[in-house]
């Protein structure tokens, strides 16, 4: 067992080795950037032009189905404020933030209520900032911040350094982080399979939050606003396998059209809090489940887990990750961090897991 908080290089660690063991990369073309995707509905095929990111060669293929797994966090959502142009600091989307060091000793405002906006603030915090300030759009951030941390309403324009909100009031700042969210973005996509939809737990045009309701041969996969992530994405790709095997037959259209107007209404009617988003995608993982032989886990343990979480994050946003959870698929708990977050400055895989744990790249790291 690994500590309940892996960073990045553990991650990656972890998504590699199920790439290595499971053999698919036998099947994966890489380097190959996707240019065009279009749909003959004649000869009910697909015509996929792809360039290589390395020589820029260009071929064209067909295809009888096309799975659009590309993930939506990729095009920032970077909204324009007055004099942001002409600001003299370091202005920045949280896609472009690689590490707090270079914001020891600064004054920062951080725009945004996101996760990203939780974590870089901490992150700034971490490696010594000089001050935080925190703007909001919709609501604050309802966490337990240090003392050099203030939260004011959302920034209305820039004057040189000097920062002004709906409230009246100003910050002199060095840096501007903008955790303002993402765009669903797919230009290689012709425009009639092109999604268009908000960050929402219920896209727009998906039957069953996967396959285009317009052409059931085009499956759009980890779409949704997410709390539930790799298991959701594996559950998602059960069911389009399902689809195009035959396994699971498509309804007709205004089946389709009931189906999605019923999750539309029942995400219109939740509560405007996390429990209840992420109740109602558990749901959502739970009905995949129902329709495929994906590997059956305790969703609802699952949901506990995120409540404890949440919970210790409202306890002390600083300190949350120190904590450990239980894994819903082995019941083990797993062990403390070796270091304390706030001291721990080495996020290698190395420095994170324990030694006994040391042992060659490539899947070492089980995230149950």
């Amino acid at each position: 067992p690994i500590p309940s908080f892996p960073p990045r290089e553990v991650l990656f660690d972890y998504i590699t080795g199920r790439v290595e063991r499971s053999g698919v990369k036998a099947w994966v073309s890489c380097d190959t950037a996707v240019q065009d995707c279009a749909y003959d509905a004649a000869k009910q095929q697909f015509t996929v032009t792809v360039a290589s990111t390395k020589g820029g060669e260009e071929r064209t293929e067909l295809f009888d189905y096309v799975l659009c797994c590309t993930g939506h966090f990729s095009v920032p959502n970077v909204p324009e404020f007055p004099g942001l142009e002409t600001f003299s600091g370091r202005a920045m989307h949280a896609h472009d933030f690689r590490s707090a060091e270079e914001f020891a000793g600064k004054d920062v405002l951080v725009i945004g209520t996101s996760y990203s906006a939780e974590d870089i603030a901490s992150q700034c915090y971490k490696y010594g900032v000089k001050s935080v300030t925190l703007s909001w759009r919709t609501r604050p951030m309802a966490f337990k911040w240090p003392a050099n941390f203030r939260t004011v309403p959302l920034l209305e324009r820039v004057d040189g350094r000097t920062c002004h909100f709906k409230d009246g009031s100003t910050a002199e700042v060095d840096a501007i982080i903008m955790c303002t969210g993402y765009q669903h973005s797919f230009p290689f996509m012709a425009p009639d399979l092109r999604l268009r939809t908000a960050n929402r737990l219920w896209c727009n045009s998906l039957h069953e939050g996967v396959v285009w309701t317009s052409n059931h041969r085009l499956f759009y996969l980890g779409m949704q606003d997410q709390w539930f992530t790799f298991n959701m994405f594996d559950a998602q790709a059960w069911y389009a396998r399902d689809v195009i095997l035959g396994r699971l037959a498509m309804p007709d259209r205004a089946e389709v059209e009931r189906e999605w107007a019923h999750w539309r209404k029942a995400e219109d009617a939740i509560d405007d809090t996390d429990e209840a988003r992420i109740r109602y995608q558990a749901e959502y993982v739970k009905r995949l489940h129902s329709m495929t032989d994906y590997p059956p886990f305790d969703v609802d343990a699952v949901v506990e887990r995120f409540l404890e979480w949440e919970q210790n994050k409202h306890d002390d946003i600083m300190t949350f990750r120190d904590a450990s959870h239980r894994s819903v698929l082995t019941g083990t708990m797993a062990p403390p961090h070796q270091t304390p977050w706030l001291t721990s400055f080495d996020d290698s895989l190395e420095g994170y897991l324990p030694p006994a744990a040391a042992t060659p790249k490539g899947g070492r790291c089980s995230l149950t």
